[in-house]
């Protein structure tokens, strides 16, 4: 086997560990949910974008209602009352309250009747967002191919929200398929909609990544959607950033920085010049990482020998053999 064979070995190993843990092929209910294989290129371009911190995109599902009012309310919500475009999944825009009360009838009647409240969930409503200095309406293009591709057979609308300071979608998709068959996403699934979304943004020219907190070395709390909305009103006063110390999830934290190492020390072998390049901005990555720089905090062996930071061996060691964070 050829040098550079060992070294795309290695990246696809321990990349889809890193960037695609357990649930590469995800056994969904639908096929198009799958990813595909994965290959040396694609975890060199997702590297590159990682540590060069592409923005990061946002796929939260944010609830859904129980009942017609609870739905028509989350579409006068999303519409402004019907001064913003609502678009359904044929590509008809409109606005108005006359539009939200035909929508609101379309969907209590086709398929399974839905009544003004009841007890199983009827919709789903997801945000997808991007960082501030995103083009709008190229949201609200990926939103659209995203809609398009992940919510065949069932109904749904989307509204821009292009006027604050992170430009988002508000997709609010109809649970039960034209063929009666049942939304039911785990958290595998949210997961593979944010890659889904930032794949769209990629297609139309915009830099856009969906690695894991724990990938990109971080450990924060993840905040509600009602407290990300108070905080950037002024409402949430007793907000704070601390992060998540559970031992699962420094496992979980160790588990991504054994495998950038393991990248690292393939890259560094590597004949190819970018390559070798590449590892060096993996290891300055790998150096500034919230959860390295917190762990030289915390340790006092670590604290007493701070200077001592990540390195990578010698690019004449075998690409995926083990290192120790200090030397």
């Amino acid at each position: 086997m050829s040098k550079s064979q060992l070294v795309d070995g290695a990246l696809v190993e321990w990349g889809a560990r890193l960037f695609y843990p357990d649930n590469r092929i995800v056994h969904a209910r639908t096929p198009r949910l799958a990813l595909g294989p994965i290959s040396a290129r694609m975890i060199r371009e997702r590297i590159e974008a990682t540590v060069r911190r592409a923005p990061q995109v946002m796929v939260k599902a944010t609830g859904g209602g129980r009942g017609m009012k609870a739905i028509a309310a989350h579409f006068r919500y999303i519409s402004k009352n019907g001064h913003l475009d609502i678009e359904d999944d044929r590509g008809v825009v409109e606005q108005g309250k006359e539009a939200l009360r035909d929508l609101q009838e379309q969907w209590r009647l086709g398929g399974s009747y839905i009544d003004d409240v009841g007890a199983r969930r009827e919709a789903l409503n997801i945000m997808l967002s991007m960082p501030h200095g995103t083009d709008p309406l190229t949201v609200l293009r990926a939103a659209r191919e995203f809609a398009k591709d992940e919510f065949a057979g069932h109904r749904y609308v989307m509204v821009l929200h292009g006027q604050q300071a992170n430009p988002h979608v508000h997709l609010s998709v109809k649970i039960e398929s034209d063929r009666g068959k049942r939304l039911n996403p785990h958290k595998a699934d949210l997961h593979r909609w944010r890659e889904s979304f930032a794949e769209r943004l990629r297609g139309w020219g915009i830099d856009a990544e969906a690695t894991r907190q724990p990938t990109r070395g971080g450990f924060r709390r993840e905040q509600s959607l009602w407290q990300v909305k108070a905080r950037a009103d002024g409402r949430l006063r007793n907000w704070q950033t601390g992060g998540k110390n559970s031992s699962a999830v420094l496992r979980t934290g160790q588990k991504a920085l054994d495998a950038w190492k393991q990248i690292g020390l393939a890259l560094a072998s590597s004949e190819i010049a970018e390559d070798r390049q590449l590892a060096r901005e993996v290891l300055a990555f790998l150096n500034d990482m919230p959860l390295v720089r917190q762990a030289r905090k915390r340790v006092p062996e670590v604290a007493r020998t701070r200077d001592r930071q990540i390195e990578l061996p010698p690019a004449r060691h075998h690409p995926t053999r083990d290192i120790d964070i200090e030397r």
